[in-house]
């Protein structure tokens, strides 16, 4: 029986335009009894097919027979292997059109450093409110806007209390009955109106003053509980005010809180007592020093993100409430044996990479991917140190070990 012999037409594209390549002789009779020709392939083009030997039009490399191909792609070791993709070999000639470069792993510091916006809040640990325990009347105000500084310790207003001139007048007498008692009577009434006293915040100065002058003092002085800033002032001159009404709060600024923003992706490199960086985008090359105090325990469902709190120094109150900043966070994770992320190849169920063998193929290995630091990825598994890894080219390589699997199929069918 004459078999019939049709000119096949296929087109090429590999970065280097369309060609054309001719293909031999395709034997579809076999179920008539008629032996079925022998196929040459590319090992670096697996679509060149010809029913002879010789060259392919493309790269160049002598035509294989496709049995030896598929042999010659399984010789790399099983293990590791990803699915849908083989071994394949590259010319020096050919690596060099296709831009192809190879990089040897090894062990490197690896340094995460996490970026994230903060903003800058009261630090609630230094405030103060000022308020009283007893009922009365402002006779004065040392205190005349937001914002005014005013130290531990000094005035901030004086009030008028019946309540207080009372106590103050058992005080005197407690004093008084203390000394004309002869057998040391006296002290346990002396003992119970200073309590009361001091239960109504009158400081042991105060006290002592009042001792010593031996008369009562009509309106008592407030003073400032802490160092700061005047930031809320709910009282005037005047006013009368009632047990535990807040008057004044008074806020220290040398030290600051940042609320910042941790993706879920960043926890795991998060904790407290970690060292920061805050920097300000209107004032270039000025760097505030910090740490992590605390990292809320819940997640916000919106963002996805988690809040953690920084400690900020602001010794020259640089740093306002509501300012917006960047954070840095830095955290080493010691030395790591490393790949570049130009390496790397993903799909939704694999990361793999293409290794150089002994044999001079470039095998697709799968690879165990730990964090992501400044352009490179942690190896946990599939390489080893002095591996060497294609870098440049990879999607390329990709594609021809690709289709070198998919042909290798249907010659095995």
């Amino acid at each position: 029986m004459k078999i019939q012999t049709t000119r096949v037409i296929v087109l090429c594209v590999l970065g280097m335009g369309l060609m054309t390549v001719p293909l031999g002789c395709r034997d579809h009779a076999t179920s008539h009894g008629v032996a079925k020709a022998v196929k040459y392939i590319c090992p670096m083009h697996p679509t060149v097919v010809s029913d002879r030997p010789g060259e392919c039009p493309i790269c160049g490399m002598d035509l294989v027979q496709a049995e030896q191909a598929s042999t010659a792609s399984e010789s790399g070791p099983p293990a590791g292997q990803v699915p849908g993709l083989v071994a394949i070999a590259i010319t020096p000639e050919a690596r060099q059109r296709m831009g192809l470069a190879l990089e040897t792993i090894g062990v490197r510091p690896l340094v995460r450093t996490l970026r994230t916006s903060a903003r800058i809040v009261t630090d609630e640990t230094r405030q103060a409110r000022v308020t009283t325990k007893v009922e009365g009347w402002v006779e004065s105000l040392a205190v005349g806007f937001i914002g005014q500084v005013v130290r531990k310790g000094d005035p901030l207003l004086t009030i008028y209390s019946p309540d207080l001139l009372s106590a103050q007048e058992e005080f005197l007498i407690a004093v008084k009955a203390k000394a004309m008692a002869t057998n040391g009577g006296g002290d346990a009434l002396l003992a119970a109106a200073r309590r009361r006293l001091q239960l109504w915040d009158i400081t042991e100065e105060q006290i002592a003053l009042l001792e010593k002058r031996g008369e009562p003092v009509k309106a008592m002085t407030l003073t400032a509980p802490t160092s700061g800033r005047v930031t809320e002032k709910n009282v005037l001159a005047g006013q009368k005010i009632m047990p535990g009404e807040s008057l004044l709060v008074v806020s220290d600024f040398s030290t600051v809180w940042g609320e910042a923003d941790v993706y879920e992706s960043d926890l795991p490199f998060v904790h407290e007592g970690m060292p920061l960086e805050i920097s300000l985008p209107f004032w270039q090359g000025k760097i505030f020093n910090g740490t992590i105090s605390f990292v809320a325990p819940t997640l916000d469902p919106v963002s996805r993100t988690v809040k953690a709190r920084l400690v900020i120094p602001n010794p020259e109150l640089l740093l306002k409430p509501e300012m917006y900043a960047e954070a840095r966070l830095s955290y080493s994770l010691g030395e790591r044996l490393a790949i570049p992320e130009a390496a790397v190849m993903r799909t939704g169920e694999h990361s793999y990479t293409f290794r150089e063998g002994a044999d001079g193929a470039l095998h697709p290995v799968e690879v165990g991917l730990g964090a992501r630091v400044e352009g490179f990825y942690e190896v946990l598994s599939g390489l080893k140190v002095g591996d060497r890894v294609v870098t440049a080219a990879n999607f390329l390589v990709d594609s021809e070990s690709s289709m070198r699997a998919a042909l290798e199929s249907v010659s095995r069918k």
